[in-house]
């Protein structure tokens, strides 16, 4: 029997990941997606005082482009920027100006200070997306596992954004995968979330992206595979039902017999038949330009190849 090579690469990586060789598992990830139409700046210095850089992944001849602030998980104890190229590059080739930032992590700093990082990063993003052909008015929050909280909090919880002179409606959006916004009993002995937001439920409620939902949210994209046994999928039904109940756009997209890692590795080349993450991320993106014409598609892209005559 023959293995597809995309097959091969993920049973790869996950005998990597289990063994905890996470820098090998990325690099494989990243080695199949060479791109020569996507520009990358690395190491780009967005908070001074605690030396945090970004990476940011440019489109050529990006014009007035959506811009997403990607946010990695890793428990809020792991993980650095350079791992998810394949995110960057993947939305890049898109049309989407991606930003991957670094943030402090436990123990160094818990809630307050993790939170701090990543609303300078989105009001940095702001502030400099037309170097990058980006669009200010056109910036999303995207993350995977804690980076999805991290992103769910800026879209919910205002106090994080105002520091910067922001709100969660000056998002154009919110794509989470694979998120926790909400603190289920079986969080209850995650050594890592105990560290982070305390074993009282009054403190784990204030670090819920879904204590917050008000009916002021941006809209929302919550992907989650039915077979992720690291985030239970309930997560993500809850905040889509809050968002609603309020009133509020959530677009929730289950994906059967689909994993925790798997969700977002879905979006490195080899692995995309796995799941549909890039292709349901760049429809949402598409589907709420902030800008009051509607964004065509970039030329080149798949999206315009098929609109062509």
């Amino acid at each position: 029997m023959r293995i597809q090579p995309g097959l091969l690469i993920l049973l790869a990586a996950v005998a990597f990941l289990l063994a905890g060789c996470q820098s090998v598992l990325f690099a494989s990830l990243n080695s199949t997606n060479p791109r020569s139409d996507v520009e990358l700046r690395r190491g780009i210095v967005f908070d001074p005082a605690h030396r945090l850089e970004l990476d940011v992944y440019r489109p050529a001849h990006a014009d007035h482009a959506p811009v997403v602030v990607f946010f990695y998980g890793g428990s809020w104890v792991r993980g650095e920027r350079a791992w998810y190229r394949f995110v960057g590059a993947a939305l890049a080739a898109r049309g989407v100006v991606a930003m991957i930032p670094d943030y402090r992590k436990l123990p160094d700093v818990a809630l307050a200070g993790f939170m701090a990082d990543a609303a300078l990063a989105v009001a940095w993003a702001r502030a400099h997306a037309a170097e990058f052909g980006g669009d200010a008015q056109d910036v999303f929050v995207m993350g995977h596992s804690a980076g999805g909280h991290i992103a769910g909090l800026l879209a919910t919880d205002p106090q994080w954004l105002a520091a910067d002179g922001l709100a969660p409606r000056d998002l154009a959006g919110f794509i989470g995968l694979a998120g926790v916004y909400t603190f289920l009993p079986d969080d209850a002995d995650d050594d890592d979330m105990l560290a982070v937001f305390g074993s009282d439920g009054d403190g784990q409620e204030r670090a819920a992206p879904l204590h917050y939902v008000r009916g002021d949210e941006p809209p929302m994209l919550l992907l989650h595979g039915t077979d992720d046994h690291e985030v239970d999928p309930d997560n993500s039904r809850a905040l889509a039902a809050a968002m609603q109940a309020a009133h509020e756009e959530a677009d929730l997209k289950l994906y059967p017999d689909v994993g925790h890692s798997t969700l977002l590795f879905s979006m490195a080349q080899p692995l995309r038949s796995r799941a549909p993450t890039l292709e349901d991320v760049v429809a949402f993106i598409r589907a709420h330009p902030r800008a009051a014409d509607a964004r065509p598609a970039p030329a080149g892209s798949p999206e315009a190849s098929a609109a062509a005559p």
